[in-house]
């Protein structure tokens, strides 16, 4: 059984990073365009830190979302979320789920998780180095 399931690992990591990507995508489009509208959303300035950090959500969520520059990407993420817990969330007491800084615990090691694992199937990256002729070497756990 374990090896059956372990020959569907990259297709459940693309899963991962394709609703990772679609939920990172929707928290930038709230802060850069009100949309979708609810409690949180709001337009703010492009040439703010909130700004940067909608474009950060948008843009590097679209990224991870095609499997693009994954490892970079999620690596820059990573550490975007780091700030924005300390930043925003933290200073609002120290549990997580008060704060409402849970979401932003989770896409940092997702994110984090991502750096070290690449984009799983289903990626523009993996299209890249298939086409290039490189392929990573696989290393055995047994």
């Amino acid at each position: 059984m374990p090896h059956r399931v372990q020959a569907w690992a990259p297709q459940a990591l693309a899963i991962l990073r394709i609703v990772t990507a679609l939920l990172f995508i929707e928290h930038g489009t709230m802060k850069l365009f009100g949309f979708p509208a609810g409690e949180q959303a709001m337009e703010i300035s492009f040439f703010s830190l909130m700004g940067l950090a909608g474009v950060l959500e948008a843009v590097g969520g679209l990224l991870i979302l095609v499997g693009l520059f994954t490892r970079t990407t999620a690596f820059i993420l990573s550490g975007e979320m780091a700030v924005a817990y300390f930043m925003a969330h933290a200073a609002q007491g120290p549990y997580p789920a008060l704060n409402q800084g849970d979401a932003a615990i989770l896409f940092c090691f997702v994110f984090l998780y991502l750096v070290f694992a690449g984009p799983g199937a289903w990626s523009v990256d993996g299209t890249r180095r298939s086409s290039s002729g490189f392929t990573r070497p696989q290393v055995d756990s047994a």
